[in-house]
Parts: C-alpha cells; structure tokens; sequence
C-alpha cells in the first residue's frame, strides 16, 4: 500500500513559511499543488520599549528545523518517503533585518521588525544598569518604530527635486525598511559595530539568516537573498538589479556585510544538519527558491499576468498588482516593488505594492488589550449578531497610516458610539476597517494603473472569515475570489523551488499549472450604500488625523531617550 501511495505522489516540493507570528513548513506535490502535510511553530515577539518590536533569529531558526522535522514526521505516518522533496523554498516576513557574526554563526541583536506604520518612534528598551538597554541576540522586525529619528536626519539630506532613494528603490525614505534599521543598529549598539570594524558582521533579510544557517552557517553557509527581499531594503537599484554604491553612501552602510543578489528561483545550496539542533531529515536537499512573503503569494496566486492583483490577510494586508517588466512609479502613495524573476536567465517583474498597516493584528488587539473575544475566531461569531456597525466606524491607527496617506501623526479613533453601541457593534467595525482600508489601496492602485480591476484574488488566514469576504466584496463592489487551498504564499515559494534549473520538478507553463477551485464572493448590497459607507469611513480617517503633535508626550520621551540611546552597547 505504502509503495503504491509512494508511486502515486512522485516528487514533492517543501517550503519554508516565515512569518511574524509563526513558522511553518508545507510539503506539496509538485504534479497536483496539493498540500499533503505540514506543521507549525509560533514564535514570539519581544516588545522591549513602546514603539519597539523585535524577534530572537535563533529561535526563528529553531522553529524552522522544528517544523522541518516534525513535518517529515507526519509525512512519515502517512507513509509519505521524505526522499520523494526533491527541494525547498523559502518565503519569509520581509525587511525584518538581521546582523550575525560570520565566525560564531552568532546574532549581534535581536532582529528588528519593519514598523507597522512609519509613525513616531519612542525608543524604550530592556532598562540593565540604569541605562536603557535591548536584549542580546534578537532581530529588528518589520513593525518597528525605533528608527523615526533617523528617517528624519537622513530626509534633511536629500534634495527636494531628486528623490534619487525613491526613483532608485521605488520606496519612500521611511523607519519600514532595512536600510534604516540597519543604520540604526550601526548606530546604536556597540556589538554590531565593532563586528563590522573586525571584517565579522554579516547582514541579511530574515530569508538571508535562514539559508545561511540552513547550508552550514559557519561551516560554508551561502550568503545570499533574492531581488523581492533586496528591493525592500532600501539599498537595491530596481532597474539594475543591484546593490547600490550611491545608496550605501548615503545610509553609510559598508557593502561587504550585504548577500549575494540571486534570482528567486536557483539553486542556492544544499541543506546540512544542524548537530545542535539534532536536526538533518532532509540533509542533501536543495534551498532553489526564495520570495518575500508577498511576492510568494503572487506567484501562488499565479498572478502572472499584467493587471493581475491579489490581497493577502495576515498581521497587515498586502495588496500587490503585476505590472510586468515595467516600473510604475505611484502617484498615489503606493510602493514599486520587484514582484518576482524566476530564474537567472529569466525577466524580472515588477508590482505596485499598497500595505494596510493593522488588519489581523486589530482582531488579536481586541483580544489582548479589550478581552471582547477570547479567540480570533469568535469575531465572526459576534460580527454576525448585529451584522451591521450600528454606525460606528474603527480606524485603527495604532502607530499612523499607511498608504496612501503616508500620515505619522495619526492614531487609533473608534467613532460614531451611542449607548447602543456593544462589543458587537464594534467587532464588526474593526472587520469593516480592514475592507475600508483595502479599498483605498485598490482605489489608488486603479488610478496609477489605469485598469480598474474586475474582481480581488484573496488569501491569508483572515480569508477563513466568511462575514470578512461578504463585507470585501460589498465594500470594493467587485467580486472577491479565494482559493480554496488558502496557502498560497508558501505554495509561491515551493512553485519558485521546484521550477528552479537543476531541479525541473515543478512547470510553470500556464498550460502545466494546475486548475484551482475557488470560492466566490458577489457583492449583495446597490453601490450606493456602497460609497455611503466609504465616504463616512473617510471622514472617520480625517478624524483620526494630527494626534501626535512635536509637543506630544511621545516626541518628549524621544528627546530623553536620544541621549541614552547612543551608549547602547
């Protein structure tokens, strides 16, 4: 039966999914695209100061070796032979920026995540010794907002009619990106720095971490990244594919410690086992895929054409639309990204790329900070009670807004409260904030464009959310599709993985590519209760407008904590 079952499934594809919350790793049948088992870790996420997020790389790493065994496991169980993954990919969080020491395989600090939102920064750390201190060996993640000083001196030099960092990069100057928590990491702790004076610092995005380590760190670990991680550091020329000897200069960021820039479908390296993790099942393997996590949801989406857009629902929204081998440049306050290139050899395609800073993130706020629902599954539940607002409108504006108002001074506002307002009422607000907030992307996205898109590929844990799906599709008035294998970003990167040259297990002809069933949302309410709702939500958007003042007490705390930021060590 088992050797049968082994026939039937022929080469398998694995990938590695690295997110802000959690790691997974997926096996997939190259030949159907059917998911055939996987498994996942949560990881944490330190809060040291307000304002900071950050995350330890060795236990991202643990919890990836964790998943790849545990993975092969159940494979195992299900009389799965592991021999049959012929590769790997990886899709990672992006811009959650790392430095390492090359000869002890060890992390300088913590990662530091890329902020939600380009809003203020308050700088709070760990507090040892009467001094304000982070904790050892973590990494700066993409939700960070330490850096806002730092975005503000380098802004003072670039002059006003050449933006050379944005028509470079295709990215405003904001504390989002690598660059900027990288020079502060520079900047700021001690460790990092005298591991760049000794020739021992390397740099890299978190995909960059994980195949350095996962093909043999110390011992022979390949630094590299692919151009949809590169492009969103700040450092990388979108049109020339490199790194950028202009932009290093001007973030003074010395350019040995940056990867190698590859394609995001090649063979990188082969995986090695990890002694001190016991870990080894898939030894020999090939790492020949690599995405940022949205540009692996666009490939999974098989968004490959022109025009083509999807929304991915996790912590924040993501909503990117193929543009093809052409840069479009926004007027509208959206991102030019590199969508994806799918080999050495092969053309490189590029996105316009809107983030809706707070989505799933707002339901956990819900959950932790106001205890109204107990799970991230019950806001259905109490959404679907009132099935309406009651008119009541929530922008959450935790730590400003993102595109297309690239707003700093904004906050968090629930508004439009009676006393008949309940917990329901502003369940379902929060739901309808995060297809507000979708659309406004979409809105600026049709008019850089030019083509007002038909209907909105969705995925992302939040799609599970049928009430959510109604309310995207009544809100935007198109159509809103799903598929209904909702892994569509590490389905992205086995794809990437096992299309690589050398590999050749996984086509992705259009006429190979298999058929995917998909889950439908129509519209149900006319237009014009439509754009009522959405003109109400704007005016709760100005409302939440210029609460952060110069004398606010946030930018106060930053001028006391500038002094003891410098002697970090």
């Amino acid at each position: 039966m088992a050797a049968t079952k082994k026939a039937i499934l022929g080469p398998l594809v694995g990938a590695v999914d690295q997110g802000t919350s959690s790691t997974r790793f997926l096996v997939f049948n190259s030949k159907t695209a059917e998911l055939l088992s996987h498994h996942q870790v949560e990881i944490k996420q330190e809060f040291p100061k307000e304002g900071w997020v950050e995350q330890d790389p060795k236990e991202i790493l643990q919890s990836v070796y964790e998943c790849i065994e545990k993975t092969c496991e159940k494979l195992g169980q299900l009389n799965i032979d592991i021999s049959n993954i012929k590769a790997i990919g990886v899709s990672n969080q992006r811009e959650t920026t790392v430095v390492w020491d090359k000869l002890t395989g060890e992390p300088l600090y913590n990662a530091v995540a890329a902020p939600v939102s380009p809003g203020p920064s308050v700088p709070v750390a760990v507090v040892r010794s009467g001094s304000s201190v982070p904790a050892a060996g973590t990494s700066s993640v993409w939700l960070d907002l330490r850096t806002q000083s730092t975005v503000e001196n380098l802004s003072k030099r670039i002059p006003g009619n050449n933006n050379f960092v944005k028509s470079k990069t295709g990215l405003p100057l904001s504390t989002y990106f690598s660059a900027v928590k990288l020079r502060w990491l520079l900047d700021n702790v001690r460790k990092v720095q005298k591991a760049v004076e000794e020739n021992r610092a390397l740099f890299g995005t978190i995909d960059s971490w994980l195949i350095w380590s996962l093909t043999g760190g110390v011992n022979g670990g390949v630094h590299c990244t692919d151009v949809t991680n590169a492009s969103r550091t700040m450092l990388f020329n979108i049109h020339s594919l490199e790194w950028d000897k202009e932009l290093c200069e001007f973030f003074e960021i010395p350019m040995e410690i940056l990867p190698n820039v590859r394609s995001s479908s090649e063979i990188y390296g082969l995986m090695k086992i990890s002694h001190s993790l016991k870990a080894g099942a898939l030894e020999g393997v090939p790492i020949s895929g690599c995405l940022g996590d949205q540009s692996a949801a666009l490939v999974g989406q098989m968004c490959f054409q022109d025009g083509q857009a999807k929304n991915t629902y996790g912590t924040g929204c993501f909503l990117l639309c193929n543009t093809g081998h052409k840069c479009v440049f926004s007027e509208h306050g959206l991102l030019t990204t590199v969508a994806y290139k799918l080999g050495r050899d092969k053309p490189v395609y590029y996105a316009l790329e809107g983030s809706v800073a707070i989505a799933g993130a707002v339901i956990r706020w819900l959950r932790d900070n106001l205890g109204i629902i107990k799970s991230s599954e019950e806001i259905e539940k109490l959404a679907k009670e009132v099935g309406t607002s009651y008119g009541c409108y929530f922008v959450p504006a935790f730590s400003g807004l993102y595109a297309p108002y690239w707003e700093p001074s904004a906050r968090g506002i629930i508004c439009g409260l009676t006393q008949f307002t309940n917990k329901c009422h502003i369940a379902f607000a929060a739901l309808e904030a995060v297809c507000f907030q979708t659309r406004e992307i979409l809105d600026a996205m049709n008019r850089d464009c030019g083509i007002p898109l038909s209907h909105l590929q969705v995925d992302g844990g939040m799609t599970s959310n049928k009430i959510l799906m109604q309310l995207q599709a009544d809100i935007l008035y198109i159509p809103v599709v799903k598929p209904s294998m909702p892994e569509t970003t590490a389905l992205g990167a086995a794809m990437a993985a096992g299309a690589a040259e050398g590999v050749g297990v996984w086509s992705l002809e259009p006429e190979d590519l298999s058929a995917v069933t998909m889950e439908r949302f129509e519209p149900q309410i006319n237009a014009e209760e439509s754009e009522i709702r959405y003109s109400t939500w704007k005016k709760a958007v100005m409302k939440s407008m210029g609460w952060v003042t110069t004398q606010s007490p946030e930018s106060v705390l930053v001028k006391t904590h500038n002094s003891v930021e410098n002697n970090i060590e």
